[in-house]
């Protein structure tokens, strides 16, 4: 029987179910790119929470083509733009409406543009004019696009800009305060380069489709739900700690950048299935410090608040903010269970493992026998089982 209840009236089962939905969604993105895991999972977080993202990097990193990966998956209308120097307004916001011009109307056409999009990629988006930026705040801060006599609710879920590096010019301050989480990418590391350059062997794989009869958009809608009713009660004065700690440290986080902040800490609880915010989910604050430096202090400052965190659908993301024991065991035991059940799929003649083996040694090299969690331990037994059978 389908389930006819509104968002706001789903149950924690069913939030877990849209939870574990968003997770794999974010796993099949992540195929066929290296180390931009966190990248793809950081959308997702902030598609749930209702915030916008920066990405920052070098060129040829990957950032487009992860979030391309996410957007496909998600579903739903997609914008994506290089934005340059000499951008018009009218190429991401839409052309003057002609017959409203005959008429003595200014109005403009936004179909198929920024303003109808529910997930949009900005490229190199502090390139834009004065013009295109301005309009793009508004849009960005209050989802609704005003232009002309135009004036339309925006449904956009989230927008995602990327850049070479943060601008210097304190004229773009404002807007680039409108990105709430920062994520930095650096090339694949060496230790990846083995599989780095094998999937560079590869054709390029498509951008994959949703699953058969997976209803994405409505897992967003019912978990950013939840995500606004969330019960942060609990967590309110761990959060305030850790942003005491983070301004008396010299991170910036100003009054907005503080509250918003909640969103994600919500938006986070949620994608573990919970309908209320614990110490488990403070490792989304260090996405809130504004540079690279600053994101390396927040985390370093506030390692005893979030020595415990981790997230079931966004175990990269969570490792690598957070550097907790916790999130490893939630990423190595997600990772595992993703390597088993690709190994059964194989056909007869074939196996992977010398994947199977390292997933072990990463087990093995980061735990303790006597100290293994206890879904950990149960990979780890099927992992021996398998390489010993391989």
């Amino acid at each position: 029987m389908t389930d006819t209840r509104t968002p706001a009236e789903a149950p924690p089962a069913v939030l877990r179910q849209d939870a574990e939905l968003i997770a794999a969604a974010v796993t099949a993105a992540g195929r066929g790119t290296v180390d931009r895991e966190t990248v793809a999972e950081v959308v997702a977080l902030c598609a749930v929470a209702g915030e916008h993202l920066l990405v920052v990097g070098p060129p040829g990193t990957a950032k487009s083509q992860a979030v391309r990966r996410v957007a496909g998956q998600l579903g739903g209308r997609y914008f994506e733009y290089l934005l340059g120097r000499f951008t018009e307004p009218n190429e991401l916001f839409g052309p003057v409406d002609l017959r409203g011009l005959r008429e003595g109307r200014v109005e403009f056409e936004t179909a198929g543009m920024l303003p109808e999009a529910e997930i949009a990629f900005l490229d190199e988006v502090f390139l834009g004019s004065t013009a295109v930026l301005n309009t793009l705040l508004g849009l960005l801060n209050e989802r609704v696009f005003r232009r002309g006599g135009t004036v339309l609710a925006s449904p956009l879920r989230v927008c995602v800009g990327a850049a070479n590096h943060l601008p210097e010019d304190p004229a773009l301050a404002a807007f680039a305060d409108r990105f709430l989480a920062r994520v930095f990418v650096e090339p694949v590391p060496d230790a990846r380069l083995e599989e780095l350059l094998e999937t560079g062997r590869r054709p390029a794989a498509p951008v994959p489709a949703p699953a058969d009869g997976a209803d994405l958009l409505g897992a967003l809608d019912r978990l950013t739900t939840a995500a606004r009713a969330c019960d942060l009660d609990g967590v309110t004065p761990l959060l305030a700690t850790a942003l005491r700690r983070l301004r008396a440290a010299g991170v910036p986080v100003g009054d907005r950048r503080a509250v918003r902040s909640q969103r994600l800490v919500a938006a986070a609880a949620v994608l573990d299935g919970r309908t209320a915010a614990t110490a488990r989910d403070l490792w989304v604050l260090p996405l809130i410090a504004p540079t690279a430096d600053t994101q390396t202090l927040a985390r370093d400052t506030l390692g005893d608040l979030i020595e415990k965190a981790a997230n079931e659908s966004l175990a990269h993301a969570a490792e690598e903010l957070s550097r907790s024991t916790a999130a490893r065991a939630e990423r190595l035991a997600r990772t595992g269970a993703a390597l088993l059940a690709e190994h059964r799929d194989l056909p007869e003649g074939r196996d992977s493992r010398l994947r199977l083996e390292a997933a072990l040694r990463e087990i093995d090299a980061g735990f303790d026998p006597a100290d293994l969690p206890a879904a950990l331990a149960g990979i780890r037994a099927e992992l021996v089982a398998a390489v010993s059978s391989s």
